[in-house]
This record gives structure tokens, sequence and C-alpha cells, in this order.
């Protein structure tokens, strides 16, 4: 039980699931708003606008800096983690995220034509983000981790 009651109050911890939070919620409502109806996937899916990665790993490093100061060894780790969860939420995820369309189409092409594919279920096209989706994650993000520090820690 003192664990639990530790996590809870220790403000990086906290100010890092804010963050993923807050970004989850607003992409759902952002997609809801879009799409003229409400997906529960996106509560907890990957993709989309903002980047709750980047607004994650953003108050994480932002409340560590806040902290422990920028030249402390918890502000590199976290900082230099942010730094490759964002690279990879923009590159290597985005491009699997568009390799999954080219591949639905194919599957829908295919199948159209009356060919059977013995893949049945279509592959998740929302895993990465594009770089707008990430900046505004992790401004986002970095604006958690101060508030959460300034006024909630």
């Amino acid at each position: 039980m003192n664990f639990i009651n530790e996590l809870v109050h220790n403000t990086v911890f906290m100010a890092a699931v804010t963050g993923w939070f807050v970004a989850q919620v607003l992409k759902t409502i952002i997609d809801t708003c879009i799409n003229k109806n409400f997906s529960p996937e996106r509560l907890t899916g990957s993709g989309g606008m903002p980047s709750s990665h980047s607004a994650t790993v953003c108050a994480l490093a932002t409340s560590t800096g806040i902290l422990y100061g920028g030249g402390s060894f918890q502000f590199a780790v976290s900082a230099i983690l942010a730094i490759i969860v964002m690279y990879d939420a923009r590159g290597v995820r985005r491009e699997t995220g568009l390799q999954a369309q080219v591949i639905n189409e194919m599957i829908t092409f295919f199948q159209n034509m009356g060919k059977p594919l013995s893949y049945e279920e279509k592959l998740k096209e929302f895993i990465g983000h594009t770089p707008l989706q990430v900046l505004i994650g992790a401004i986002l993000g970095i604006a958690i981790g101060t508030c959460y520090c300034l006024f909630l820690g």
C-alpha cells in the first residue's frame, strides 16, 4: 500500500500520466468532431492528434527538469527518452501506418476481384504521427509538466 501511495504522490510520474490522459481525451474529442461519431478505441489507441506519446514523455522530461535541474542525470535520461520516443512516433511508426494503409487497399482490391485471401482483419493504420501531431503533443506535455510541478506537485 505504501508503494501505491508513493506513486500517486510522485510528481514526475503523475505529470507523465496526466500528459497521456489529457492527450488521449483531446484525441478522442478531436476524432469525434472530425468523424461525427464516437470511437471508444481512440481513448487508448495510438496515432492521431495530439500525440499522447509526445505529451507523456515531454511532461516526464519537463517535470524532471523542473524538479531536478537541467544538469541532473534524471533529466538527461528523460530528455533522451523523449527524443527517441518522438522520433519513433514521427518516423518508424508513421511509416508502418502508411504501409498498413497500402496493404489494406491491396487486400480490398483483391477481395473485390474475387480472389480469396487468408488475412481476414484489416491492419491498424493509426500507428504513428505526423510532425504536427508530435509537435502539438510535445507542447501539451511541456505545459502539463510545468503546470503539474508549479501548481499541483
